[in-house]
């Protein structure tokens, strides 16, 4: 390998980088993705330090003031402190490669040029700080402030409320097939992350090589190496969300103390708690103050109107440790046993892990750090003055699963893996189409697991199809009857040319807007008791939409279910005939999020003539194809799949990967959004490992 690093390109514009030694190879893939990513990388940054608001103005200061509160610098600092000596100086490394390469990238960077914000100096730790905000909410957090909403009003009643997936949990897709069941003989990895769409992508493709290591994967900007998704030619590893609750909130009664010092009532007593001033700048505007007060339990991050306030509790901050001293284990892997014991140390995300290697070692395992404690801090806050809540300790880590004897072994956010970690999972249909789709036939190889990713056959309508067929067609209107008729006969698919998945989702919609307006449900609609920044998980609409399998097939107590329905179907009626409906695909439209897509100052639209794409697709959420929509609000797309990979352990180079947009983050770059009609239609290139037809970078312009 060359003493000297090294950047070169494929025709897709994926940095494949070499370099002499590990820490020159961190300190250029941190260089790299400031060429690419400068304003990623700078508001990530910005948003670990809690100063959105500094540019973006008013938009910006919820998440601050949450950030401040949370104290995730300081956490981060903690961590990295607490790693071992390798690790930081590789993090080091990486911050350093960004913080030379950010004049470059931020001179690429019309966001950052637009907002006259200067590029700022990486610290070591920030890295760390990324990883943590990245996560904060990662948990879903909020959600038991609905729990607790549903709770108090309906009491046990209302549980096909609480036990559902959330909104916005970040989930995936991932299988393992072995040789068994391979053209090739050897192990396939395959699956797909979901999170919110955003441009620039969640995820970074890079090839990372040095003596001693040589992987390509999927990278998150900001942070060095592979942590989630890799390949490293005798070994490939690959994760879905656990769904583990690994986040309390707890009620605290606060009180000044002498000096103006704060105490906070505990199980023993009144005890000191932490406090001090910080100061959020807002563009546009004068300074918050923000009080940051950390009691014995966490860090406050939200005060009641009653007076008391939320203290957040999370393994990061208990224990000083953020988990990335697995990254440079993981890159340097070369067997399963390798990866299992590279995340031994993994505190969060909480993650199911699939890892296969050529000598046909297969792994299956959950990663990360949840504690023991009583049920109820796992449903909804809890008084922080009441022993019985406080945390025991660790659970264990879960027992390895071996691969089931048919060679397939799915992961798709259900209760499998990590079922005794969690509350809230997915339901089990993609999982369970996976599974079926992959036994189906043997001779799987790379190209044709598209088949598997793309699969739009919904589980979930089962529920409300199954109530249509319950209602007497007599009673239903001829143009309501129609409707039924239509759905009934349909084949069950998310097809973007499908009418009658359009039905489907109209009449879904309907439903839920009608159970949103039931008198029985009136006490679960908000008031001003939470910030804006938690709404995603505290209004009705999109708790009542992912509830609706659980709810039509349990029921709520006062709520006529099939009054409800007729209405819904009189809805769709009043709107025309069935044939009368647009194809989905011109309703399910997903336009990925920019954190900048108007002047903070006067709203006007930044991206003149290069508009954010409409992309009509296919999918839902409950599909293996998860596109996922708020059903009662918009067919709009906001969550969907932000990367495919498959990983092939027979040939490296038969491996195929694709993002939603690009491989850069630059408005304009011609890789910019090349990969997104591949992302749309299903297409998966191939990862390009032939040297020759690569393109070398001139670093001197980074």
């Amino acid at each position: 390998m060359s003493d000297r690093a090294t950047v070169h390109r494929d025709r897709w514009g994926i940095p494949h980088l070499r370099a002499p030694d590990v820490l020159a190879l961190a300190r250029l893939q941190g260089r790299v993705t400031a060429y690419d990513r400068a304003w990623q990388l700078e508001h990530a940054r910005h948003r670990a330090e809690g100063g959105t608001a500094s540019y973006l103005g008013a938009d910006g200061v919820e998440w601050d003031v949450l950030a401040r509160r949370a104290r995730l610098v300081d956490t981060a600092q903690r961590a990295f402190a607490a790693l071992d000596d390798e690790s930081q100086a590789f993090l080091t490394a990486y911050a350093d490669g960004v913080t030379d390469g950010l004049g470059a990238g931020a001179a690429r960077a019309p966001e950052l040029a637009h907002l006259d914000l200067a590029p700022g100096e990486w610290q070591p730790w920030t890295p760390v700080a990324v990883w943590l905000g990245i996560h904060l909410l990662f948990a879903g957090f909020p959600t038991k402030l609905w729990r607790d909403r549903v709770l108090t009003a309906l009491g046990e009643e209302g549980e096909p409320l609480l036990q559902l997936e959330e909104p916005l949990l970040p989930g995936s897709n991932g299988w393992l097939v072995t040789g068994a069941r391979t053209r090739s003989g050897h192990a396939v990895v395959a699956g797909d992350p979901h999170r919110l769409l955003e441009n620039p992508g969640v995820y970074q493709q890079v090839h990372l090589a040095c003596p001693g290591i040589d992987v390509f994967g999927l990278a998150v900007p900001g942070v060095p190496g592979l942590p989630h998704f890799g390949h490293a030619g005798s070994v490939a590893w690959a994760i879905t969300n656990a769904a583990a609750d690994t986040q309390d909130l707890y009620r605290e009664r606060l009180r000044a103390g002498p000096d103006g010092t704060v105490q906070a009532r505990g199980p023993a007593g009144w005890e000191a708690a932490s406090r001090h001033v910080e100061q959020v700048a807002v563009r546009g505007a004068s300074p918050v103050d923000v009080e940051v007060v950390e009691t014995l339990r966490g860090p406050v991050v939200h005060h009641l109107p009653d007076g008391d306030a939320l203290s957040l509790r999370q393994p990061p901050r208990v224990l000083a440790a953020s988990g990335l001293g697995s990254l440079l284990p993981l890159l340097r892997a070369r067997t399963v046993a390798d990866v299992d014991a590279a995340v031994e140390g993994w505190v969060e995300p909480v993650n199911v892990l699939l890892a296969a290697d050529r000598d046909g070692g297969t792994l299956h395992r959950t990663t990360g750090r949840v504690p023991h404690r009583s049920h109820t801090a796992g449903l909804r806050p809890v008084p922080a003055w009441e022993p019985a809540h406080a945390w025991a300790g660790w659970h264990d880590p879960m027992p390895r699963r071996e691969v089931p004897s048919d060679g397939i072994a799915v992961m798709a956010n259900e209760a499998g893996a990590s079922a005794p970690l969690g509350i809230v999972f997915a339901p089990p249909h993609r999982a369970e189409r996976i599974r079926d789709l992959l036994g189906a036939h043997d001779g799987w190889d790379a190209t044709s697991m598209a088949d598997v990713h793309t699969d739009t056959r919904t589980g979930s309508t089962s529920a409300l199809l199954d109530r249509l067929t319950a209602l007497e067609p007599t009673t239903l209107a001829p143009g309501a009857r129609a409707h039924r008729d239509a759905l009934l006969a349909w084949d069950r698919r998310m097809e973007a040319d499908s009418r009658r998945a359009t039905t489907y989702a109209d009449l879904r919609a309907a439903l839920v807007r009608r159970l949103g307006d039931d008198p029985c449900l009136a006490a679960l609609h908000p008031g001003a008791d939470h910030p804006g920044l938690f709404a995603p998980w505290t209004t009705p609409a999109p708790r009542l939409a992912y509830a609706l399998e659980r709810v039509l097939g349990d029921g709520l107590r006062g709520v006529d279910l099939d009054a409800h329905l007729r209405a819904a179907l009189a809805d769709l009626a009043a709107a025309g005939a069935p044939d009368d409906a647009a194809p989905w695909g011109e309703h399910h439209r997903a336009a990925p999020l920019h954190a900048l897509d108007a002047d903070p100052d006067d709203g006007t639209w930044l991206h003149g003539d290069d508009p954010a794409p409409l992309l009509g697709l296919g999918g839902d959420n409950d599909c293996v194809l998860a596109t996922t929509s708020v059903h009662g609000i918009s067919h709009r797309c906001s969550r969907g799949p932000v990367a495919r990979y498959v990983w092939d352990l027979g040939d490296p180079e038969a491996s195929r990967w694709v993002v939603p947009l690009g491989a850069s983050g630059v408005r304009g770059d011609p890789h910019q959004r090349d990969q997104l009609e591949a992302w749309r239609t299903g297409v998966l290139p191939p990862v390009e490992l032939d040297p020759t037809t690569w393109t070398e970078d001139d670093l001197r312009q980074h």
